[in-house]
C-alpha cells in the first residue's frame, strides 16, 4: 500500500521547496559519467513534479542550478545545461495538460540564449495554468538575491520613493526575487547532506527541513510521501509556545 493514504490532505504545507543533491555520486556508485546521474535525475523531478501536482502542493521549488556550479568542469555545465533545455522543451505539453504554471528565479541573464528563450517560452505558455507553480531556481544563490534586493532598495531610497525609516521585512521579502510565493513550509534535501547551500536564506526562516540519505536519482513519489508524513508529525510554533497556539487553535 502507498504511504499517501497515510498523508492527512487537511495538513499539506503550500510551499515545498528540494535541494536536489546526489546525481554525481549515483553516478559514481555504478561507475558512471556524472551525466548520466543528472539523466536520473531528471526522471527523479518527474516522479516529484507529479506527486506534488496530484496531492495538492500550491509551490514547488527546485534547486536545479546554483550560481556555484558555474564553477564545475565545462563539459559537466554544458551537459547540464543542454539537459535543461531538453527537459523544459519534452515537459512542457505535460506542464500544459497538468494545469501547472512554470517559473524560475536567479540571474537568468547568466544563462545562455538558445537556454533563456526554450525557459522563457515555457514560462509563457503555461502562466495561465493554476493547480500548481513549478518554481525552477537557475543560477541562483541566496546571497545574490539579497544582494540583489539591497540594491533595489538603495536606489528607492536614493530616489526618495522610500525613506530609511521606513525599511521593514516585508520591504525586504517584496525586493526579493522570490516576492510571488509564500516561504517553503518544507525543505527536503537528499543524499544525506545537512547543508542549506545558499538556498533561500531569507525565506527558511521558519521552514521545517527534512534530510534523507536517498540520493536524488532514487527519490520517486513514496520517498516524497515519506517527507510528507514526517513534516505532519511535527508542530509548528513560530517562535509562540505550544500553549498559545493550543488558544488561537481552540
Amino acid at each position: 500500500m502507498s504511504l499517501k493514504s497515510a498523508i492527512q490532505i487537511e495538513r499539506l504545507p503550500k510551499h515545498i521547496a528540494v535541494i536536489m543533491d546526489g546525481n554525481g555520486r549515483w553516478a559514481a556508485k555504478r561507475s558512471q559519467e556524472r551525466n548520466l546521474g543528472h539523466e536520473q535525475g531528471a526522471v527523479a523531478v518527474r516522479q516529484t513534479v507529479e506527486a506534488a501536482a496530484e496531492i495538492g502542493i500550491e509551490f514547488l521549488t527546485l534547486y536545479a542550478f546554483s550560481t556555484e556550479n558555474w564553477n564545475r568542469p565545462k563539459d559537466e555545465v554544458d551537459a547540464l545545461m543542454e539537459l535543461l533545455v531538453r527537459s523544459i522543451h519534452n515537459e512542457t505539453p505535460t506542464l500544459m495538460n497538468n494545469n501547472i504554471r512554470l517559473r524560475a528565479i536567479g540571474d537568468l541573464n547568466s544563462l545562455d540564449t538558445k537556454t533563456r528563450e526554450i525557459l522563457d517560452e515555457a514560462m509563457e505558455k503555461t502562466s495561465k495554468n493554476s493547480r500548481m507553480t513549478l518554481v525552477l531556481a537557475l543560477s541562483y544563490s541566496s546571497r545574490w538575491e539579497i544582494t540583489e534586493a539591497v540594491k533595489t532598495i538603495a536606489k528607492a531610497v536614493q530616489q526618495n520613493q522610500i525613506s530609511i525609516n521606513e525599511i521593514s521585512s516585508k520591504t525586504v521579502s517584496e525586493a526579493m526575487n522570490t516576492n510571488f510565493m509564500p516561504s517553503p513550509d518544507l525543505l527536503i534535501r537528499t543524499s544525506g547532506e545537512y547543508r542549506i547551500s545558499n538556498f533561500l536564506l531569507w525565506q527558511l526562516a521558519y521552514t521545517e527541513l527534512y534530510f534523507t540519505d536517498v540520493l536524488w536519482p532514487d527519490f520517486n513519489k513514496e520517498e516524497f510521501y515519506k517527507a510528507l508524513i514526517d513534516y505532519q508529525k511535527r508542530e509548528r510554533r513560530f517562535g509562540k509556545t505550544s500553549q498559545q497556539l493550543e488558544k488561537i487553535l481552540n
